[in-house]
């Protein structure tokens, strides 16, 4: 006994990438002190700024719109060396995700100081947490300005969710945004990631996105699946 298979739409993928301009940034509480120390610059309490906070919650953002507002190098932690002559003010993502250069991470504090510019590290950990073992390197840590940043909280979820379907000017209903604000994981990756599953499935399947459709891409994604199967 023969099937009748109804053909999917298979969506055409445009690349959208996550924006990551000032004007896209969404403030709560959750990051509202280290969006104020980026907004700050030039005018900082200290050469040195260090943004602390879990995966996903928004410090290569920041980093991202300090470097353009500052126009400084960005280096890869595992490449410190590369900061010798340079005048300006330097980037580096996530410094501790990777053993610490303590030589080339003290070399460029310095030559940071001593050029009147700014360096910005961000990390998952407190400077005091990265195993910094130069008395000379620790010092230094302990004059940097760290600020913390919490993980997502509801609000900031909720915000960037909402933002990410306006992007893509996709229209979704506030109970929807509520419900995938409790349901996935507390990371703006996350919940890049869902957004597009969700603007994908509605694409492939010629459907709305309901809470009904949330529900069955938050539930594949948990499992690891691909494709999602609404027959």
């Amino acid at each position: 006994m023969s099937s009748t298979v109804r053909p999917r739409q298979l969506p055409l993928r445009f690349g959208h990438e996550s924006r990551r301009s000032r004007d896209d940034l969404v403030v709560t509480e959750a990051n509202r002190a280290a969006v104020a120390v980026v907004d700050e610059w030039p005018a900082w309490p200290s050469p040195v700024v260090v943004l602390a906070g879990p995966a996903g919650s928004g410090k290569s953002h920041l980093l991202s719109v300090w470097s353009e507002a500052a126009g400084a190098t960005r280096l890869a932690p595992d490449r410190l060396d590369q900061a010798r002559g340079l005048s300006g003010p330097v980037a580096v993502d996530d410094i501790d995700a990777a053993p610490l250069d303590q030589q080339g991470l003290f070399h460029l504090v310095n030559e940071v100081r001593a050029a009147g510019t700014g360096l910005l590290l961000t990390a998952r950990r407190f400077p005091a947490a990265w195993g910094a073992t130069l008395p000379d390197l620790a010092s230094r840590l302990r004059a940097a300005t760290t600020v913390e940043i919490g993980e997502p909280d509801d609000e900031l979820l909720a915000g960037v969710i909402a933002k990410l379907f306006a992007d893509r000017q996709v229209d979704v209903e506030p109970h929807v945004i509520g419900f995938l604000v409790r349901r996935i994981e507390r990371s703006l990756a996350t919940a890049i990631a869902v957004v597009d599953r969700l603007d994908r499935a509605a694409l492939e399947h010629k459907t709305r996105i309901s809470r009904a459709l949330a529900a069955s891409v938050v539930t594949a994604m948990d499992a690891g699946q691909g494709a999602l199967d609404l027959e």
